[in-house]
């Protein structure tokens, strides 16, 4: 079995909510997840001026440390959070 980090999506249309799960890659994209690591909510709250992103490092190095690969959308999202380094194996 090969797992891929890749990104669920939930939520209504114009509020989206994107998890970030470790998941067979041969299951459809909201399929039940072997563990969520994250969430990324793009839209901006009137609380706050930025997104926000609530995930756990440890997990996500697990996993890419045990040979899960990435989705290219996920690359990106670790690499602007300083989880990976823009030099990565994975770029």
């Amino acid at each position: 079995m090969s797992v891929r980090l890749r990104l669920a999506v939930h939520g209504v249309r114009h509020n989206r909510i994107f998890h970030l799960v470790a998941i067979d890659q041969r299951k459809r994209r909201n399929a039940k997840p072997i563990e969520l690591l994250g969430v990324y909510r793009p839209r901006v709250e009137s609380k706050s001026p930025h997104k926000s992103v609530e995930w756990s490092v440890d997990r996500i190095k697990y996993w890419l440390g045990v040979g899960a690969q990435p989705s290219d959308s996920v690359v990106k999202l670790l690499t602007t959070g300083k989880v990976i380094p823009p030099d990565s194996k994975w770029h």
